[in-house]
This record gives structure tokens, C-alpha cells and sequence, in this order.
């Protein structure tokens, strides 16, 4: 009982879950199968048929998949209150990426069934999952118009200027802390590591980064921002 309500606890602090009785929360913690997994470790693999639905209760984990060509591309990260397997939770298709922890994570489990008839009993969990979804589509879209429109150095200006923004602006400086791996921001872009370490280094000669021991500082985000919007033609 004590770990049920532990659990309960941790799923409270999902806005997922925001509103939902105590009952339901117990509900689901008991329902769930809990996992506490290292850093660095598969959660998923592409292609397994298992379709449940995957809750981050604490840690984060990182979606990707692998092109023919060996090249990883990236899709999205996901932190603590956040879920994962929802697409295949709601279609019963096997999973379309990998999915590996980037902290040390704690995971709760919900199987399909369980997923299903939460969505069927509990309408505002039903219409946040159908807003996030919503939230996919737009993204995705997004960045397809970015890759098939944007040259390598704009697509990486914008994503230091997400990564400087998710980092906190503060006198118009971020720090990223600890600096993101050159192979991740290419993962990221769909481009290559080699690629991002020249357009990194013609940045910190122009004097838009600047590197501080293990962390990178984004020196003039303002004018960082307006690179990004002259390449979005706004």
C-alpha cells in the first residue's frame, strides 16, 4: 500500500493526470508495471509489438530511429510528467522508434487494455491525448517544411536558439550546461556530426558562442533569433 501511494503520488504530478480521484490514480499506479532504468539504456525497441503506453515519473528519455544508411535522426525528447507509446497504445501497430533513457529514469508501464479503458472512463484524459497528438502533427509538420526548406547553419541556429530558450535567457546570454554532443545536435537536424562542428566554430568566431569549461554559452540570443527569422522569411 505504501508503494501504491508513492506511486499515486508520482503520477499526481502529471498534467495528464490533473483533476483525476484518488481512486483513479491508484487505479493506474497498481495497474502499472514500474521501472527504474540507468542512463543510457533501450526502453522500447522499434518494431516490438508490445503497446502499451509508457508514463515518466522521473529522468527523461530520448525517441530516435536508424535511416538505411546508419545515420540516427532524432525526434524528440521526453521529460519527467511526460509520456510515450501512445501511438501504438491507441493503433495495436508495433513500436516506430527507439526510445533510450538519457538519465537515470523511472518508467511506469500502463498495458494497452488498461490505456483504453482509461481513455473510455476518464474524458479529460481522453482530450489531453488528442491535444498532444494534435501538438505531434503541428511539430512534425514544422519540421518537415525546416528540412526540406532550410540550409544546414539555419537549421542549426534554430536549434541552439530552442536550446538556448529551454536553457533560460537571462541579459540576453544562455548557457547550455553541459554543451550538447556535436553527434546529437546532427541527430537532431538530420545532418552530420562534421557539419555541425564547422558551423559551431564559425559561430564562436563571429562571437555568438562562447565556450565556458564543459558548457557552451550562446552569447547574443537576440541576434541569434534574428538569423532564425531571416531564413523563416520573417
Amino acid at each position: 500500500m505504501e508503494t501504491s501511494s508513492r506511486s499515486s503520488l508520482m503520477l499526481r504530478r502529471m498534467p495528464l493526470f490533473d483533476g483525476l480521484a484518488d481512486e483513479r490514480l491508484a487505479w493506474i499506479a497498481e495497474r502499472c508495471t514500474w521501472r527504474t532504468v540507468p542512463a543510457g539504456r533501450h526502453v522500447v525497441s522499434r518494431h516490438e509489438d508490445e503497446g502499451g503506453v509508457y508514463f515518466i515519473a522521473a529522468g527523461s528519455v530520448r525517441a530516435t530511429m536508424y535511416a538505411v544508411s546508419g545515420r540516427q535522426v532524432t525526434f524528440r525528447d521526453v521529460g519527467e510528467g511526460e509520456l510515450f507509446g501512445d501511438l501504438a497504445a491507441l493503433d495495436g501497430r508495433p513500436r516506430s522508434v527507439d526510445v533510450t533513457t538519457l538519465a537515470d529514469s523511472v518508467v511506469a508501464h500502463l498495458d494497452r487494455a488498461g490505456f483504453l479503458i482509461l481513455l473510455d472512463e476518464e474524458p479529460a484524459v481522453s482530450r489531453r491525448i488528442m491535444l498532444r497528438l494534435v501538438g505531434l502533427v503541428r511539430q512534425l509538420s514544422e519540421r518537415v517544411i525546416e528540412l526540406s526548406t532550410t540550409s544546414v547553419p539555419q537549421r542549426i541556429h534554430a536549434e541552439l536558439l530552442r536550446l538556448a530558450r529551454e536553457a533560460g535567457v537571462s541579459a540576453n546570454e544562455a548557457t547550455l550546461d553541459p554543451a550538447p554532443p556535436h553527434a546529437d545536435l546532427a541527430a537532431q537536424i538530420s545532418t552530420n556530426r562534421e557539419q555541425v562542428t564547422r558551423e559551431l566554430s564559425a559561430l564562436t568566431r563571429q562571437g555568438l558562442l562562447r565556450k565556458a569549461g564543459k558548457a557552451l554559452v550562446v552569447t547574443d540570443v537576440e541576434r541569434l533569433a534574428g538569423l532564425v527569422d531571416a531564413a523563416r522569411g520573417g
